[in-house]
Order: C-alpha cells, then structure tokens, then sequence
C-alpha cells in the first residue's frame, strides 16, 4: 500500500529535535553507523507516516459499516474523549520508553544489543512524533479545553515518574530489563496497534500499519538477547542466568498484563468502533503469547545443553522438567525460566493488591507476601521507591484503611514536571491547566 509522509508544523518539530538531543544524546552515533549495522534498512527519518488505501468502514461496533471517521468534531463525544486519551497516553509511552532506556544502554554486553536498542528508542521517538501529529492535526476542542500546543508541552515535559502508563514509570536497573521490556512491554504495544488499525477515526488507523512494521523489529530486539543469554546460561556463563531472566519477568509480566486495562472494561471501546476486543480478551492473548516465548527461552536452554538431541527429543525433556519438577538429563526445572501467575504482585485491575504468589499460592500475611516478592524479584529493584510505594499501599489496604480500587489509583501518582521542559526555547508554548490524563491505566482500559 502507498505511504504518506508528513511533518508536524516546524516550532514542534523543532521542539522533537530538542527533546531528542536531551533524552537520546545517541542518537549522532546511530545515525553514523546507521548503513554498518542496518545496511538493507532505510535510513530513519523523524517524520509521520499515513498508510493509505485501508478499509473505509467501520469494522466493529454499534457505527459497524458506516464510513470512518475523519475529523473528531464528528466523533460522538465521548468516543473523541476515549480516541484523545488513547492518543495521549501512547504519546507518553513512547517517549517514556525512551527516557526508561537510556539509563542502561550503556551497560549492554555486546555492541549490537546496544546498537538494536538505540534503533527501537530512535523509532520509539517516530511512534511519539506521530501521536503529536494526530493531536496538532485535528481540533480537539470539541472534547479538550486543552490546545494541542498545550498537549504537546505536556508530553514532552513528562519524564520517568509522570507518565500517564505505570510501566514507563519505573526505573531500568540493568541491560536485561532493557531486553525484557522489548519482549514484553512492546509486546503489549504490538496488540494496541493491532487493535486499532481498526479504529473508527481513520487518522490514528491509517498511522498504526507504519507503527505495526517497526514495532516488529523492537520485539526482536529483546527476544533475541534473552534467546542468546539463555543459550548462554545453559553453557554455564555467570554474567547473565537464567535467575536473573526469570526476575526481570516478574518485574515486568505484571506491569504489561496491566497495561490492557482493568479486566471488566474495554466494552465501550468496542462500541464506539474504536478496538475490536475488550481487555480481558487481549490480555489473554498477550499471556497466551508470553507463554509460548517463555517455552522458546527453555527450548534455547535444553538445546544448547543438550546439542545431541533432536528436537523432539529436547521437547520431551522440557516437558518432563516441567511437568515432573525433577532432573532430567542433568536440566533442573530450576534452571528454566516460567511464567508468573497472572495475579502475581499486581497492583490495578480485578486482582489489585491481592497476596498472590508467584505461582498462584495465597498468602494471608503481608510481611510474607512481601518476603515473597522480594525473593521473586531483582534486588535493585527491591531498593526502588516504586517497590516501596507498593508496599507501603499493599499494607493500607490490608489493614482496610482504603480499598484496592483507591490504592490503585495512586499508584503511580501522576504529576506535572516543574519548569519548562527540554525544549521549550524553541517554542512559545501557551500556559495550560491539562493534566497528564485519566485515573485508569491505559487507552485499552474503557
């Protein structure tokens, strides 16, 4: 299908240039050794993309065959105010993600990780650059006293902290999480897109094909890490283990698992034509998926371990470890990695604050609770204020001094960063009194 190119009016996308020398100093080098490292690629460009010729109907929903939508001003107007909030929130994500990777691209192991990661926050900042694109190309107002000015001196003024998704809320403590992110966190912005592709408001579909074919590559960029340091830990390599993989996804399986949205919602999403399945159908899926990518890490661990076998037998092997929990050709199911319990340490939706251990079990005991995650989980983390603000909410609402669904909402608490962001110079932004977006977690979560 044809591609249309855009830019965002010069004093923004200026504003983007500036943010990008601030969050992604890198970025000279990536360009320098753009054609060394992705010579079959073409060169990125800070630009939007419009993917033309898609369907012209409505595909989901009560609207469902009518033509889409292509000025907000059209959209009933709750609809506009659930499409603003979906526009927003991936707008913070996407430059959160890259202020989340830059605190550790420097400690990866290997040039290339480091080089494939740089690529993901490069593009990363093209997802962001095009979510503005919708924002300053429509009127708003019809849902927003928000100016789009105002909305983009928003975003770019959120760092690590203030961002309207909990996920890109938390610090990075190591190369692995950069990894791991990639292979889950993206994961769920792989399904976000693939939902609305389908949107009723033809802009933000037409945006998501581009996103979609560059989110691919962010996939790999963790997946193939994770496949290679597993390899390696099967061969008895002490620098990245299985252990440590097997925490990181519990850091981060819970925060991606939430990022759908509460359990019970997303209906009115599917309504309005604006996703195709509610959240509890989408989360599954990821999880469903997740689980597959956690057995390829184990069939990479038992292969290298065990070359001499075919691959049939390798699978009998790990599904006996499995199964079984014993020893099986000298591979302990301790030696795998395995997937969390979908309750385990979550703080939104049905199972907010619940004391659900890592593999299901219930725990009746806070301070057990909590000696269980820290046992789960990596101890850099353990150190963080976001796993003590857990903690410390976890308590409140055992102890009955708020409820699970209030806690939730104040974690994290959302705020606006003081000052002028990064790059306001070359702006003349117009103050504002927008906020950093609703109390649920995430544009899947009506």
């Amino acid at each position: 299908m044809a591609i249309a190119k855009t830019h965002i009016p010069r004093k923004f996308h200026d504003a983007v240039l500036k943010w990008r020398d601030v969050f992604l100093p890198d970025y000279g080098f990536l360009m320098d050794n753009w054609d060394r490292h992705f010579p079959r690629e073409p060169r990125f460009e800070a630009c939007a993309y419009r993917e033309l010729g898609i369907c012209d109907e409505i595909e989901c929903g009560d609207l469902k065959g009518r033509p889409k939508f292509t000025r907000a001003a059209d959209l009933d107007p709750e609809q506009a105010g659930h499409l603003l909030g979906a526009i927003r929130a991936q707008a913070s994500t996407e430059f959160g993600s890259i202020q989340q990777h830059r605190l550790t691209l420097a400690r990866a192991q290997d040039e290339k990780d480091q080089v494939w990661i740089l690529r993901m926050m490069a593009e990363e900042l093209r997802h962001g650059y095009q979510m503005l694109h919708l924002l300053l190309d429509d009127d708003w107002s019809c849902v927003s006293d928000t100016s789009g000015e105002q909305m983009v001196e928003e975003i770019l003024s959120m760092t690590t902290g203030s961002h309207v998704l909990g996920a890109f809320n938390i610090d990075f403590d190591s190369f692995v999480d950069n990894a791991t992110f990639c292979a889950l966190i993206d994961r769920v912005g792989k399904y976000q897109l693939e939902m609305q592709r389908i949107s009723a408001y033809r802009p933000f579909a037409e945006s998501m094909p581009p996103m979609l074919r560059e989110e691919a590559f962010h996939l790999a960029a963790g997946v193939v890490p994770l496949r290679r340091w597993m390899e390696r830990a099967a061969l008895g390599s002490h620098y990245i283990t299985s252990a440590d993989i097997q925490k990181v996804i519990n850091k981060w399986l819970p925060r991606g698992l939430e990022m759908f949205g509460d359990e019970r919602g997303g209906g009115t999403n599917v309504r309005y034509g604006l996703k195709p399945m509610k959240n509890a159908e989408a989360q599954d899926l990821y999880y469903r998926e997740v689980e597959k990518l956690v057995r390829d890490l184990n069939m990479r661990f038992v292969r290298a371990r065990l070359p001499e076998l075919k691959l049939r037998e390798a699978e009998a092997v790990l599904d006996e470890v499995v199964a079984e929990r014993k020893a099986v050709q000298g591979i302990r199911w301790e030696d795998l990695v395995h997937l969390p319990h979908k309750h385990f340490f979550r703080r939104r939706g049905v199972p907010a604050f619940e004391l659900t251990g890592w593999e299901g079990e219930a725990f009746a005991d806070v301070d057990l609770y909590l000696a269980h995650l820290s046992a789960h989980l990596p101890d850099a983390y353990r150190a963080s204020s976001d796993f003590r603000d857990y903690g410390e909410k976890l308590r409140e609402v055992a102890a009955g001094e708020t409820t699970a669904a209030e806690a939730a909402r104040e974690m994290p608490a959302l705020r606006r960063v003081g000052g002028a962001c990064p790059c306001s110079k070359s702006v003349r932004w117009v103050a504002g009194n927008g906020t950093a977006g609703g109390a649920a977690e995430g544009p899947a979560a009506v």
